[in-house]
């Protein structure tokens, strides 16, 4: 079903614009102002009790929790990284899957967990989209996680069916303004990472194009493969064997720069749509209240990871950057991301008949 028009798009459009542009300042540095320090551990009364509590940290196995099935970005994610992981913290570390309600159970899991820092979460960006999603949570992400560190980030792609005859972002924007309503976009439902990119993509040049849900992003590419759709935000590594057979067209990437592994391939914001920037990042949580010691120590190992050449290869073979940061800094885009993904989804809705 088409989406209708609303009086107050073009300011719903200038908003997300402007919050976007935030969210951007963070991936440079931005909120460097913040500060380096680690966030404190709870009263002072604590110090002694938490010093000697990380002396022996970890003391036992580190769970790492993943919100999504096996295979999944997330998890595959979390799984190139344990290695160095356990070898750097001197105890195995497990990811476990705790996959339903879009990520929510291993979120409530760690958010419940003891604040030892032996219970972790792998935070997706699409988090970011659930307190506009739900009503009611059994956690706030920002009151009852502790961001440790961004681990890694990667736009997604802009890509059509080769019958849709547009070869950049700018010729697609004119061809939805002179067609609207008849183009339609593929995602894996509202809130999910594609599903964000397009309404982004759609709220910006002001056109209109249906989404369509599917059950995930292989649903989702199949169908735009076979013509169903018109246009798709995949992550890359996965689009890469449909465009090679000729089955799918890339038109540009979603984020701030260009892709190592689409060099070539222009940018979202160079090709017709200044100012758009879209990207899924990976970051690792604790329960709020670990002690300010332990936290300091996973930040110094994710760190490590995120700086060492061979795991910066390792993830550019995923079309991810490692982006090391300091808890303020990932805490600062958290909160940026749950404000822009606030106003686009409360959009979104204001626009469905």
């Amino acid at each position: 079903m088409c989406l209708k028009a609303i009086s107050t798009e073009r300011i719903v459009a200038t908003t997300i614009a402007d919050l976007v542009a935030s969210v951007a300042i963070s991936w440079s540095g931005g909120a460097a102002a913040q500060g380096n320090a680690v966030p404190s551990a709870g009263a002072p009364g604590a110090n002694v009790a938490s010093t000697a509590t990380s002396a022996a940290y970890p003391g036992k196995p580190v769970h790492l929790l993943i919100g999504f099935p096996p295979g999944t970005a997330g998890d595959v994610l979390a799984r190139l990284v344990r290695p160095r992981l356990t070898e750097m913290l001197g105890q195995p570390v497990i990811v476990e899957n705790r996959a339903g309600a879009s990520g929510s159970l291993a979120i409530e899991r760690v958010a419940s967990a003891p604040a030892d820092g032996h219970t972790l979460l792998l935070q997706t960006s699409s988090s970011t989209a659930l307190p506009a999603l739900h009503a009611k949570l059994p956690y706030d992400l920002q009151r009852d996680l502790a961001p440790v560190s961004l681990l890694a980030s990667g736009p997604y792609l802009l890509v059509v069916h080769p019958s849709v005859p547009a070869r950049s972002a700018s010729e697609l924007i004119a061809l939805a303004r002179a067609q609207p309503g008849k183009l339609n976009y593929g995602s894996s439902g509202p809130g999910s990472a594609p599903y964000l990119a397009g309404e982004l993509f759609k709220s910006m040049a002001k056109i209109n194009v249906v989404e369509v849900s599917y059950k995930g992003g292989a649903e989702s590419a199949v169908a735009n493969a076979s013509g169903e759709v018109s246009i798709t935000f995949p992550s890359i590594p996965p689009a890469q064997p449909l465009l090679s057979q000729g089955k799918l067209r890339a038109l540009a990437v979603t984020g701030a720069q260009r892709s190592p592994l689409m060099p070539a391939l222009p940018t979202v914001n160079e090709s017709g749509l200044p100012g758009y920037d879209r990207s899924g990042w990976y970051g690792v949580v604790a329960p709020a209240g670990v002690p300010k010691e332990i936290l300091a120590r996973l930040h110094a190992v994710l760190g490590a990871i995120a700086g060492a050449a061979d795991m910066k290869e390792v993830f550019n073979r995923q079309g991810l950057e490692p982006r090391g940061t300091t808890p303020a800094q990932f805490s600062a885009l958290i909160q940026r991301e749950i404000a822009v993904n606030t106003r686009l989804i409360q959009a979104t809705r204001a626009r469905q008949p």
